[in-house]
């Protein structure tokens, strides 16, 4: 005799917001940050303002709207509050693209 299983939608929902995934969606955005804080560019004597780029990371959960169903699921989110850091990750016509962010993402996303 085969074994049956019936999964409940409203249970794995239930299950999707519970305080053990917002808590485990926040140890990997730090996992990330952390790595992402390790791997920043600090600058040379004559940056203006150096390791403001790496001092700058933040992680946290957010409650944002994902899938199909757009209901509100716990997601970890990490970023960089310098001004700059777009400029950083992405690069400039001047500046070569250092890419941390995805860096980090690839490496402590594990």
């Amino acid at each position: 005799m085969a074994a049956r299983f019936k999964m409940s939608t409203r249970g794995v929902g239930q299950l999707l917001n519970s305080p053990m995934i917002t808590a485990e969606m926040l140890r990997r955005a730090n996992v990330i940050k952390g790595v992402a804080e390790s791997i920043s560019p600090v600058g040379g004597p004559g940056d203006p303002h150096p390791g403001k780029y790496k001092r700058s990371w933040y992680a946290r959960v957010e409650r944002k709207a994902v899938g199909r169903s757009r209901k509100k699921r716990p997601v970890g989110v990490v970023g960089n509050k310098a001004h700059y850091a777009r400029w950083v990750e992405y690069g400039t016509d001047k500046v070569r693209a250092q890419h941390v962010l995805l860096r980090a993402a690839v490496v402590g996303g594990r």
